[in-house]
């Protein structure tokens, strides 16, 4: 049996990401399995991801790289997924997820709390940017590209006093410890989808979608689902910044489902947060009827004006 091509980006996080989920498909469906690096536009381009279009740059040179059968897998940091299906492509499994949170690297160890007014903090979130400004601590928060090792490198290199990345790309390239402070979900919510990883392949195969289902962990994936229902409903009628996060717990009559979920105005002023529960079967469903009510509530009017730029990109 031949080998599965597996597309990948070029970076070190990538990379890691990738090998990792090669790992499991060897140990799991006993395929061999070799990396294909394929450069996507967001990796090319140091403009603002917004100007970029958002959501998807770092995923449309992947799917069409299965779709030109160049590859036979392909793996993404789910943040990154756009919410509207993909012709031809099919999402096979979400395996188990790393901690979403997201976490700080300061400088001599400071934890958000004990920066001083005016220090500089690099995100290139607005879902982070408005959170950030929303805790009133005075800081300056400044625009940031770059993989892992540069962001951490602008904090050494005395360019920021800290930046924000998500714990789960730290994890993965064995970095976790340079986190000063992994900073709790009622301070700031993290993307939908953060943490977790998506497996893709051609729906057309439906032996190897078949195949790679049995890498799917269910938590993972009713929890990520929700948390997209939330972002794909809020985007038909919002351009805030969005932060979502779900989990599977055992309840008094079994497994529930739980989600938070805010859209702020991008400077933080204002925001609608709420969070709903119910059976991970409806996973979507309480996720969209969750963003139905927050629309409700005031959701579509925070950033009338604003340009659509709510994505995390697949680094951080």
């Amino acid at each position: 049996m031949t080998a599965l091509r597996l597309g990948t980006r070029a970076s070190a996080l990538a990379t890691t990401q990738s090998e990792w989920v090669a790992e499991l498909i060897r140990e799991r469906l006993g395929r061999e399995v070799e990396l294909v690096e394929i450069t996507t536009e967001g990796d090319v381009n140091r403009a603002p991801l917004a100007s970029l279009g958002g959501t998807g740059v770092f995923v449309s040179a992947l799917r069409d790289a299965l779709l030109d059968d160049r590859v036979d897998v392909a793996v993404h940091s789910l943040k990154d997924l756009p919410t509207y299906p993909a012709e031809g492509v099919a999402l096979a499994a979400v395996p188990t997820r790393e901690d979403p949170r997201d976490a700080i690297v300061a400088r001599d160890g400071l934890t958000l709390g004990e920066l001083p007014v005016g220090s500089r903090v690099g995100t290139g979130s607005p879902r982070r940017v408005a959170q950030l400004h929303a805790l009133g601590l005075g800081l300056e928060i400044e625009e940031i590209r770059g993989n892992v090792d540069t962001r951490i490198g602008k904090v050494a290199g005395g360019e920021y006093d800290a930046v924000v990345l998500a714990r789960a790309g730290l994890a993965r390239l064995g970095r976790v410890a340079e986190a000063t402070e992994v900073l709790d979900p009622l301070q700031m919510l993290p993307a939908p989808g953060q943490g977790a990883l998506a497996i893709e392949c051609r729906a057309a195969d439906a032996t190897l979608v078949a195949d790679l289902a049995g890498l799917e962990d269910q938590h993972a994936r009713a929890a990520v689902d929700a948390e997209r229902a939330v972002l794909a409903t809020l985007e038909g009628g919002c351009s805030a910044p969005i932060g979502a996060l779900a989990e599977v717990v055992e309840g008094d009559e079994g497994e529930e489902l739980w989600i938070r979920a805010i859209a702020l105005s991008h400077d933080g002023t204002l925001s609608v947060r709420m969070s709903a529960s119910g059976d991970p079967a409806d996973a979507v469903g309480i996720g969209a009827r969750l963003a139905g009510e927050m629309l409700a509530d005031g959701a579509g009017e925070l950033n009338d004006s604003q340009v659509d730029a709510t994505q995390d990109r697949a680094e951080a």
